[in-house]
């Protein structure tokens, strides 16, 4: 059987930093909810959707905003994610911390993008801030973390030891993961231990193309993300992380639904669902770290499907 990490990062903008206190409301209504002519497709969908097919997710939320806002919009996030009873844990996108009302570390400006642009004390310090906001909005049992942008270093992880948060899920071989410092010279596809805290690495593929692409919903289609679930399970592979993000249903504009990705979301909730002899969907709480012996290199998709992703890729883009 094969872990799936069904996880779904959890945040917000504001369309940019100019007049972020104005702009707050409406953008917490589209990002977290999606209000559409047809519906909502934001973070509740995603819940609904998850309980009805009886799959476990983990949402990553982002805290440091409440930092500017206050905790209560947090604390509705998190409601709402324990009141399907799916698990929290922690994001941080640092770029919030310039913007805080009371300075969370001696030099918050300029604006910097990614937790690997702090020092190991600022990292150390911002991380327990995240966790306590967290705490005080509702959320326990944080044990895991993903930096904002999969933005992260060795020191990320010395910093998650320091503040007892056991699992990380920053390491994005087809991103930022090479230049983390973490194992270089590998590419890891596998979980594994590294100065004290067990890493789930993003799931990569290599499409048709020989690109290597992460298994987020809005860069595969279903037939790509079910051919390398498969191939995952075949190859005794022992997890497969998936990202999603609480907005990702929405179109560019945030003002109507994504019917490619609304599809794209519910062919994998059928998959998982039907499936769930074959595919574990959990969380973080509660997990044994089962450590991989090797790296196996990363999985493939086909030319096939690579272009049929590429032409639904097209439509999106068109109506978008």
């Amino acid at each position: 059987m094969l872990n799936v990490f069904f996880t779904v990062d959890v945040e917000l903008w504001c369309g940019g930093w100019h007049d972020i206190d104005a702009k707050f409301p409406r953008a917490f209504r589209q990002y977290v909810y999606g209000a559409t002519p047809t519906g909502e497709y934001g973070l509740r969908y995603l819940l609904q959707q998850l309980r009805e097919h009886g799959l476990r997710g983990v949402f990553f939320v982002e805290p440091l905003f409440a930092t500017r806002f206050g905790l209560e919009p947090l604390a509705e996030i998190v409601g709402l994610v324990r009141e399907y009873g799916q698990e929290v844990q922690l994001h941080l996108h640092t770029e919030w911390v310039s913007e805080s009302t009371r300075p969370l570390i001696l030099k918050a400006s300029p604006k910097r993008q990614f937790l690997r642009d702090f020092s190991l004390q600022e990292q150390t310090v911002l991380i327990g801030a995240g966790a306590l906001l967290l705490a005080r909005a509702g959320a326990d049992a944080v044990n895991a973390f993903r930096a904002g942008g999969f933005g992260f270093n060795v020191d990320s992880l010395r910093a998650l030891a320091a503040n007892r948060i056991a699992f990380d899920s920053s390491y994005n071989a087809s991103m930022l993961g090479p230049g983390s410092g973490l194992m270089p010279g590998r590419v890891m596809t596998e979980p594994f231990d590294s100065h004290g805290v067990t890493e789930y690495p993003m799931t990569v593929f290599r499409d048709g193309t020989a690109s290597l692409r992460h298994a987020q919903l809005g860069a595969c289609s279903a037939r790509e993300m079910e051919g390398l679930l498969w191939r995952a399970l075949e190859s005794g592979r022992r997890s497969f992380v998936i990202l999603v993000h609480n907005f990702e249903l929405l179109s560019t504009d945030k003002e109507r639904a994504d019917a490619v990705m609304v599809r794209r979301f519910a062919a994998l909730c059928r998959l998982l669902a039907q499936n769930r002899d074959s595919f574990n969907t959990r969380g973080f709480v509660g997990l044994q770290a089962d450590i991989a012996p090797s790296q196996p290199e990363p999985l493939a998709s086909s030319l096939w499907l690579t272009g049929h992703r590429m032409i639904e890729q097209i439509g999106r883009r068109r109506y978008g």
